[in-house]
Parts: C-alpha cells; sequence; structure tokens
C-alpha cells in the first residue's frame, strides 16, 4: 500500500490515463478528417493525387522541411532547459512530441506547459513552465514581428475594405489597456503559475542572454522553414504567385490566426478560413488552399503527434532528485 491505494492499482490508473490521450488525441484527429464539412478527406485525396502532391519527390522533400521544423524546436528547447537542467537532445524530442500530443485537447496548447513540466522532479516544474514560456513568448514574438511586417504589405499591395478609423481605436484601446494591465499587475501582488511578478522578473534578468538570444533565432529559422513549406506547396498545387507576394499573405495569416484562441485541434479550421479569405484577394482558389493547410496540418501537428503517443504511451514518473 502507498499513499492510500496498492501499487498495482496505481500503475494500472496511471496507464489508463496514458491511454486516454492517446486514444482521445487519435479520435480528435479522425474526427477532424472524417468530419470537416469545408474539405472531405476523399476530395482532398483525390484532388492531390491529380496534382501529384503525393510524389515520391515532393514527400521526401516535404518531410525533409517537416523534420527540420521540429529539430529546431527540439534544439531550441533542449538548450533553453539546460540553464535549469541539462537534457539530451533525446530526451528533449521527448519531452516536446509527448507534450505535442497531450496539448492536442487544450485550448491554445495549454496543454504543453504541464506535459512538459511532468516530465521533470517537482522541485523543477515551477522553472520548467516559465521555460516554457520564454520558448513559446519567442516564437510568438518572430510570428508578430514579421506578421505586423506582412500586414503592413498586404495592406499597401491589395488595399483591403477596412475601416481604418475603427481599427485604429481598437489597436490604441487595446495599447492602453495592456499598458494599465501591466502597471496594474506590477503594483499588484499578481501571480503566474505560483509565481509573483517580482520571481518573474528576476528569472528572466538572471536568465543567460546569449540562450535567448540563440533560441530567437531557431524561432526565426523555424518560421522561415515551415512558412516556405507553405510556398512550396503553393507551387505543387500549380498558384502562380512570387514568393514575395505569397510571403505577405502568409505572414498575415499567422499573425490572425495566432491571436485568435482556439483549441489546437481546430487550429486548422482558423487557419483554412483566415487563409481562404486572405488568398481571395490574389485570386486563388478556395479549394486549393484548404488543400495546403491540411496537408500543413498533416505534416507538422498530425504525423508529430503520431510519434508522440508513442512517448506518451512509454512515460515514466520522473525519479525524486535529492536537492543539493
Amino acid at each position: 500500500m502507498h499513499n492510500g491505494l496498492p501499487y498495482k492499482t496505481k500503475q494500472f490508473f496511471f496507464v489508463l490515463i496514458k491511454l486516454s490521450i492517446v486514444v482521445g488525441a487519435f479520435y480528435f484527429i479522425y474526427n477532424k478528417v472524417a468530419n470537416n464539412s469545408a474539405l472531405s478527406f476523399s476530395d482532398f485525396i483525390e484532388f492531390s493525387l491529380k496534382n501529384n502532391v503525393f510524389s515520391l519527390k515532393n514527400i521526401v522533400f516535404l518531410l525533409i522541411l517537416t523534420f527540420f521544423n521540429w529539430f529546431f524546436e527540439i534544439t531550441k528547447w533542449k538548450m533553453l532547459v539546460s540553464f535549469i537542467k541539462k537534457i539530451t537532445f533525446k530526451n528533449a524530442q521527448k519531452q516536446s512530441l509527448g507534450s505535442l500530443t497531450v496539448s492536442i485537447f487544450t485550448p491554445n496548447r495549454i496543454g504543453e506547459y504541464g506535459a512538459k513540466a511532468m516530465y521533470f522532479p517537482a522541485h523543477f516544474r515551477k522553472r520548467i513552465l516559465l521555460v516554457n514560456l520564454i520558448s513559446n513568448f519567442l516564437q510568438m514574438s518572430v510570428t508578430t514581428i514579421l506578421g505586423v511586417i506582412g500586414f503592413y504589405f498586404f495592406i499597401i499591395k491589395y488595399d483591403p475594405d477596412l475601416n481604418y478609423y475603427k481599427l485604429t481605436k481598437f489597436i490604441v484601446l487595446a495599447l492602453v489597456a495592456a499598458i494599465l494591465i501591466g502597471f496594474g499587475i506590477t503594483k499588484s501582488r499578481f501571480k503566474i503559475k505560483g509565481f509573483s511578478v517580482e520571481k518573474i522578473k528576476f528569472f528572466i534578468a538572471e536568465y543567460p542572454k546569449s540562450k535567448l538570444v540563440s533560441a530567437f533565432l531557431f524561432s526565426i529559422i523555424r518560421y522561415a522553414i515551415f512558412s516556405f513549406q507553405f510556398y512550396f506547396l503553393l507551387q505543387i498545387f500549380k498558384v502562380e504567385l512570387s514568393y514575395f507576394d505569397a510571403i505577405i499573405i502568409i505572414t498575415t495569416m499567422y499573425l490572425l490566426a495566432s491571436i485568435i484562441p482556439s483549441i489546437f485541434i481546430f487550429d486548422v479550421v482558423i487557419k483554412g478560413s483566415i487563409a481562404v479569405y486572405l488568398f481571395s484577394f490574389a485570386g486563388v482558389n478556395e479549394f486549393i488552399i484548404l488543400c495546403i493547410i491540411t496537408t500543413m496540418w498533416i505534416l507538422n501537428f498530425v504525423i508529430p503527434s503520431i510519434f508522440g503517443s508513442y512517448y506518451v504511451l512509454n512515460y515514466k514518473l520522473p525519479k525524486t532528485e535529492v536537492l543539493p
């Protein structure tokens, strides 16, 4: 007996939880593929085969891009977390892909925070949450910076019918609200994940700047890889857009999609709706864009989630370490 439950009973429930996560992940993926009202999977396969998307050459190149996308994400995590605890690339891979599978159930991938923290002993977990926050903030910063630049050129090139007065008013109000909230937080005892604002600021201040700069560069490389992957798919589907014109829309799409709260499994739906609207300005067929979004989703999320399910099933609670 241990903590009121027999060891074998605890092990049974532990295995049951892991199985539930994996089965749930596969169910959500299947449900999204089978019940997509915007694009039936059979139409997607038929259209993709017709355009030779699944030729060996194209598949290999697309998978190489997917591999490097996740290689740099895993490398970034390994480097950032080394400030707390040094881990191997294999462990970083296990944590990154396993947490991806778990986060598929949660809004805005919030489950990733807890999943990654569970790979570490209890006394590391709060700091691991902060490291993951930094990692995601750096990636979001790249998306925002490049997205704002792309959105600027999008407005210049396509002159969308926007109410600029209302847009400016909204931006000003949002900035004022953000400043007031930020000021209020710094003057209060507000806590994030059990940390006071002062402790968070101290943690970031003592974090090695060289690691933050390197992680930011890795985030840029990742962004360049998956945005080029999108452009490459446009070429496969015979969309006649220059790289510059395409990247304007792609960066704008990722910016808008990133600021809309969503359950991760429905990320493909949100990106699809935004992408269809934005690419309509360039005269690109709606069906082609939906096929590309679906392909991107399968390559960068479904396939890694399948690998991640292996790590979830083989997850073991970390051993308690003796503090120095």
